[in-house]
């Protein structure tokens, strides 16, 4: 296994699932599956032995579920970053069009992204390696139903604010920032944005920092949520 290796835990309760999975990452040489897990418990307890570096998360499983065992992992995660052996374990959340009601839940618990479970292997080989960076990754099929459903009230998280409420936070945002957090919900990488808007990656980045702290976003899937939420797509 080669030094930079990203390491990955597979949690799913079908078997089947979790063997396909290991099949197209286990053919890549900066990819390595560490370990499986047939159900939230089990997820938590290998992440706990093994630190992998990202972990695939199915929602459904028997037990404890996959939004539990994500808040659990990410909890552990942000409770040792001060702490000198400390190791970030990502998490991907995989779903289908009949989960979309969990996806907001996954990403309040601290999934850095969510995919179909029919995701084309490049997309979901490119999506580990991007949540390894410090990304985050979101099946723009998936985002769009979801924001349908948000729309129609029936995963809201709180009371339905009146039609035309905006956040106080947005009025932080510059036009710039703005605009770039268009495109973050776009789906668009920072390299895409620098290109479609004609600036430099470092500049890029720093117009990202800026919109997460202002919106108090963790990661650039909150900042997609933030977006359609207050209407900007």
């Amino acid at each position: 296994m080669s030094q930079h290796c990203i390491r990955v835990v597979i949690a799913d309760d079908q078997e089947l699932v979790r063997a396909g999975f290991a099949m197209v990452i286990g053919s890549q040489p900066d990819l390595a599956v560490v370990g499986q897990a047939g159900d939230g418990a089990e997820a938590v307890a290998t992440v706990e032995r093994l630190h992998p570096d990202v972990v695939l998360m199915d929602v459904r499983m028997p037990g404890m579920d996959g939004i539990e065992a994500t808040r659990l992992i990410t909890a552990s995660s942000q409770d040792g970053a001060d702490t000198e052996e400390a190791h970030t374990t990502k998490v991907i959340i995989l779903t289908t069009f009949d989960l979309d009601e969990y996806v907001m839940a996954a990403i309040n618990a601290g999934a850095s992204g969510f995919l179909l479970k029919d995701t084309e292997p490049e997309a979901l080989l490119d999506a580990i390696r991007t949540v390894y960076q410090g990304n985050a990754i979101i099946a723009p099929s998936a985002t769009k139903r979801l924001i349908e459903k948000m729309s129609d009230g029936r995963i809201a998280q709180r009371s339905a604010p009146p039609a035309d409420y905006t956040d106080p936070e947005l009025e932080l945002l510059t036009d710039r920032e703005r605009e770039v957090l268009v495109e973050i919900a776009h789906g668009l990488s920072n390299q895409e944005i620098a290109d479609k808007l004609f600036v430099s990656l470092p500049t890029v980045k720093t117009h990202v920092a800026h919109i997460l702290a202002k919106i108090n976003a963790r990661d650039r899937v909150q900042a997609v949520v933030f977006a359609y939420e207050n209407h900007l797509v």
